[in-house]
């Protein structure tokens, strides 16, 4: 835009047509006196004299204005947003509220149509998916929430597994990683409100959908029903649950706010509806008495009303779906989310207990940082904006943390990283997509009249007068204050093309066409706006803006506003500058005229302005701008108040700061005129703190900053510097050499004795696909115990010399793998793709490997790749794994033996570790991979050199190194494999630890994130690489290295290692 576009001046008042009504009443903490912007120039229509209102009129609004004060003097003292309070003296009543909703257990915890109540505030619950057992390091936990915390969320929502918590019938295991109470510890320091999904069911791509593995086997009635034998199988994990769960509901002081029931299902036919109401009842019985919920697979309305219906229902959307082949191409916005919950539950806040935040990757699939793209900072910006406008209160992103499938975790559409593409990575780094997640976080958290709106109307339905036909605008207003919110985008939501617009909208001053100094609005391809009207920051009210609100509220005494928009376009803004200037914008890209009647002042910004400028600072206001970029490196960290609940922001504390500059700011507390920093720093940066004026001193990590020299006296904004003292120099990250190896497949050997394996004799199965060919023995993993990771076979017979082959169907979950010997000559291996879940082959044995008269053994060595979700079909979850069908041509089985991880589900020794660390593997059962196993005997063999002689089988290749990284530190590593394709799988054991699964002929992974906790920083580590050869006379030359994904000063503190070393096993 050009500087003549300022050619229509400030906002001309008596131009402003005045509606007769413009707002239907405002909320007690918002009734302040305002300037009466149509009372200048001309006569009020909201407030027309006494002496111009008939006699009845005047004594019908005495005796109004004499009942309001009457009430406006009995409503209870509350707290602006610059003080700090309990929660109680938080707390916010409004006239226009509907009657609020509850369970009739607890009041602490109620709703009305809006939103939810918690300690008698509205609260938006802006929330993120996260799982424990996906980064199974206790320590990291709370990095995770004040991230998300930092992002300004104020819920997390999690997943618990019923598999890894409940391993065998009569088991329950809650300790080491899989306690919860450090996790919700975590996030109450963090100050983080929880949403519990205990399931049992709880799908997340990972197997059998959470269910127990053993429940999938012994269990005869159907999954999810009222089935009795499925009951009993749940009942004592549910029990678990609630025991965890009920001191640490916000009832208690604890951050559980809501407990949702199973996941993802329909309410008929009845067996599931009275499965829900089996499960509420163990609940309510229990003592949990918060809010339950519910998750709907999209639009299908179950669980609203009716047997098994939850106190507040929702309903998930993935809009992109799961294909990140294409990641610039876009399905558009789904247009009637409102339209839905009003049909639905129009009594119930608008809920979204799933919202795509990124996307799974199957393999063979491109890999997450396409799915990165495809959820990446556009889609942000246009899809969760939609959901506002839909007027959506309770949102949660899935995933906001995706973290790691280790072990035998995934179901077999996914490998090992289920870094989702989220808004933090895997390796937990800070992405493009958290920027705008804070960017909107920030603002929903400054912006307590939006937690309340009604939805007024929108581009269809003429709610909305809009000049420009490329926009789409919803128009949202608080019905006590009358502060407006239009959510803009484009039409065609999916357009990469630039559009414009111009806008009517009303406003306290009322009716105005928006922008007043500039030509249009400009709306950029995939971009979305909030414009606002009559908006509150402190005791000031902007008139409108088309800027972008970072931050609104009080710092210290003072209101502060922060604008923000993409630099190569132009904004407006319009409000009353208070105070005596001490700073004033005089620069040619950012300017202020004001109204000599009104004493508005409109401020606009043209393309071209880059860091942040001070519009406007005096002792009781300050007006910031910057771009985009610039607003992303700004951060509002919460200072904590004395209440129980001290770290929540709302309820412990309305006190922030704004820190402009580090890679995170953590935490921050203002003692004797300090303001004391915490945080992370991945390069040295300049700091800018915007914070209460008795503050006089800023420190860092405990350093005291100095304020730069070159600062004036003119503002208050500290400015300084920050120097990141780690460098990639100071921290050592050894090359992985002087590999140790050994033969595990000993399996193949003559010598072999397979006589302390179960023998495979079952000829019935709750599964739900019976063998398809065969004698009638069943021969699936799970009816033997075995259901996780890889899983070996011996079928014994006599040979008279005249069998020629053997027919065998193979079900391991799509992109398994199966190899296959008779006696010790290979035959050949068979793979699923990332769709194909089983073959059904002929094995055809070479010239002279039957040995005649005597006993052989087939041998299949196959891995399981998870057992499938359920979704809506609960059976599912029974899904075979193992041989399907077997027929000796010419011949006939006499015995079968299987074996996979020591101990089966209910003996295994690694209970630290869990149930689905280990698989069947020769070198597994004995612990070759633990550290402290001895290798000083074995060969030494480069793991680059594969397998001996290009054979197919597998080989232990195990090493040690050492690390040293310093205190005070956060530096991200992975273990990466080489990128060229071929015919082996490798599992990646990091102290054990079963961290990684590398297909070398299907992709997409080779990178694999392992974090301090598993990994000791500061001593001896174990890695170990179980290499399977599938095929003979190949050349196999996998590498394997470990890099650092990046040099962080700072991090979350100490982090405790759990990593429990070799011992002597009784293994067969």
């Amino acid at each position: 835009m050009s500087k003549g576009m300022l050619a229509r001046g400030p906002l001309d008042m008596a131009s402003i047509t005045c509606p007769v009504v413009t707002r239907t009443g405002l909320a007690k903490s918002e009734y302040i006196e305002e300037l009466d912007m149509c009372a200048v120039g001309q006569k009020s229509i909201l407030h027309p004299s006494p002496a111009e209102m008939p006699k009845s009129r005047v004594t019908w609004t005495f005796s109004a204005i004499f009942s309001l004060c009457l009430v406006l003097l009995s409503w209870p003292v509350v707290l602006t947003s610059r003080a700090k309070a309990p929660p109680e003296i938080l707390s916010r009543n409004s006239l226009a509220d509907p009657p609020r909703q509850s369970n009739n257990l607890t009041n602490v915890v109620q709703w009305d149509n809006y939103t939810l109540f918690v300690n008698d505030q509205r609260i938006l619950l802006y929330s993120g998916e996260f799982h424990a057992f996906r980064l199974p390091v206790p320590d990291l936990w709370l990095d995770i929430f004040q991230k998300m915390k930092a992002a300004g969320l104020n819920g997390v929502s999690i997943y618990t597994h019923w598999g890894l918590s409940n391993p065998a019938p009569g088991v329950l295991d809650f300790n080491d990683w899989r306690d919860l109470q450090p996790l919700f510890d975590a996030a109450k320091e963090a100050g983080i409100f929880i949403v519990l999904r205990p399931g049992p069911y709880i799908n997340a791509e990972t197997t059998a959908g959470g269910i127990a593995h053993w429940v999938t086997s012994q269990v005869a009635g159907e999954l999810r029903t009222n089935a009795s034998d499925f009951k009993a199988a749940w009942t004592p994990y549910i029990q678990a649950i609630i025991k965890a769960a009920v001191p640490n509901q916000i009832t208690n002081g604890g951050p559980i706010i809501a407990v949702q029931i199973d996941n993802e299902y329909t309410q008929n036919p009845p067996p599931r509806a009275e499965y829900f109401a089996q499960l509420e009842e163990a609940y309510r019985s229990g003592g949990v008495v918060v809010p339950l919920t519910y998750n709907d697979p999209n639009m299908g309305k179950n669980f609203i009303n009716g047997t098994g219906a939850v106190d507040i229902y929702g309903m998930d959307s993935y809009p992109q779906l799961f294909d990140c082949s294409n990641p610039e191409t876009w399905n558009p916005v789904v247009p009637n989310y409102h339209q839905y919950h009003e049909a639905s539950n129009p009594n119930q806040p608008w809920y979204m207990p799933e919202f795509q935040g990124g996307s799974f990757d199957p393999w063979a699939g491109p890999g997450y940082d396409a799915c990165a793209v495809l959820t990446g900072p556009q889609f942000q910006d246009v899809f969760y904006k939609q959901n506002w406008a839909s007027n959506a209160k309770l949102m949660s992103f899935y995933m906001l943390y995706g973290g790691t499938s280790w072990g035998g975790l995934p179901f077999p559409g996914v490998y090992t990283s289920y870094d989702y593409g989220a808004s933090i990575r895997e390796n937990r780094a800070l992405s493009d997509k958290f920027d705008e997640l804070k960017r909107q976080g920030l603002f929903l958290r400054s912006s307590p009249e939006f937690r309340k709106t009604d939805w007024i109307g929108d581009s269809s339905t003429g709610g909305v007068s809009v000049n420009g036909s490329g926009a789409f605008v919803t128009f949202l207003r608080n019905p006590d204050s009358g502060a407006g919110f239009y959510i803009a985008r484009q039409n065609d939501s999916t357009s990469t093309a630039k559009t414009d617009f111009r806008i009517t909208v009303e406003t306290s001053a009322g009716t105005v066409t928006l922008p007043q100094t500039l030509d249009s609005i400009v709306l950029d391809g995939r971009q979305s706006k909030v414009l606002v009207t009559d908006y509150a920051f402190g005791a000031s009210r902007l008139l409108y803006s088309t800027a972008g609100i970072f931050f609104a509220g009080t710092i210290g005494s003072r209101d502060v506003l922060y604008l923000f928009g993409d630099s190569t376009q132009s904004h407006e803004a319009a409000l009353l500058l208070v105070g005596t200037s001490t700073v004033k914008a005089t620069t040619s890209n950012v300017t202020i005229s004001t109204d000599s009647n009104s004493k508005m002042s409109t401020i606009t910004v043209l393309p071209g302005v880059a860091g942040l400028v001070t519009v406007w600072e005096s002792d009781t206001q300050m007006v910031l701008y910057s771009d985009s970029v610039t607003a992303a490196t700004f951060w509002a960290p919460v200072i904590p108040g004395s209440s129980a609940l001290a770290h929540y922001w709302q309820f412990g504390s309305n006190e922030t700061v704004l820190v402009g500059g580090p890679y995170l700011v953590r935490n921050a507390t203002i003692n004797n005129q300090e303001l004391a920093l915490t945080g992370d720093l991945n390069a040295s940066v300049p700091l800018t703190v915007i914070a209460p004026n008795n503050v006089r001193t800023v420190s860092w990590n405990g350093v005291v900053i100095p304020q730069d020299s070159g600062a004036t006296g003119e503002t208050s904004i500290f400015q300084g510097r920050l120097d990141r003292k780690l460098t990639s120099n100071a921290v050592h990250i050894p090359t992985l050499s002087k590999w140790k190896f050994a033969d595990s497949l000993p399996e193949i050997h003559p010598t072999f004795d397979d006589a302390s394996w179960i023998t495979a004799n079952h000829t019935s199965t709750n599964s739900i696909s019976p063998p398809l060919y065969g004698d009638g023995r069943v021969l699936y993993g799970c009816d033997y115990g075995f259901c996780e990771n890889i899983v070996l076979w011996r079928g014994h017979f006599s040979a008279s010399g005249d069998e020629t082959s053997v027919n065998l169907s193979i079900t391991g979950g799509s992109a398994f793998a199966a190899s296959v010997w008779i006696n010790d000559v290979f035959i050949k291996s068979t793979s699923g793709n990332s769709s194909t879940p089983m073959t059904d082959e002929v094995y055809n044995f070479p010239p002279g490997s039957v040995v005649t008269g005597k006993d052989n053994v087939i041998t299949i060595i196959q891995d399981n790749m998870g057992l499938d979700e359920s979704s809506l079909t609960a059976e599912q979850s029974k899904s075979p794994r193992g041989i399907s069908g077997f027929k000796l041509n010419n011949g006939n089985f006499k015995i079968w033996k299987v074996q996979g991880k020591l101990g089966g589900y209910t003996d295994y020794p690694d209970k630290t570790r869990g149930i689905l660390n280990e698989g069947g593997l020769f070198g597994e059962r004995q612990g070759w991979h633990l550290p402290g196993f001895d290798t000083s005997h074995w060969q030494t063999r480069a793991l680059a050199d594969g397998l001996p002689n290009g054979s197919a089988g597998v080989g232990f290749f195990v090493t040690t190194f050492n690390l040293q990284v310093p205190s005070g530190t956060d530096v991200p590593m992975s273990f990466v494999f080489d990128q060229h394709s071929q015919p082996f799988r490798a599992l990646l054991f990091v102290n054990g630890w079963n961290y990684g699964k590398r297909v070398g002929n299907l992709g997409p992974q080779v990178k694999f994130p392992v974090h301090q906790g598993l990994l000791n920083y500061n001593g001896n580590n174990t890695v170990a690489v179980a290499l399977w050869g599938l095929e003979a006379n190949a050349t196999l030359t996998p590498k394997l290295s470990l890099v650092a994904d990046g040099f962080i000063d700072g991090g979350v503190g100490p982090i405790a290692t759990n990593n429990p070393g070799w011992s002597p096993r009784n293994s067969g």
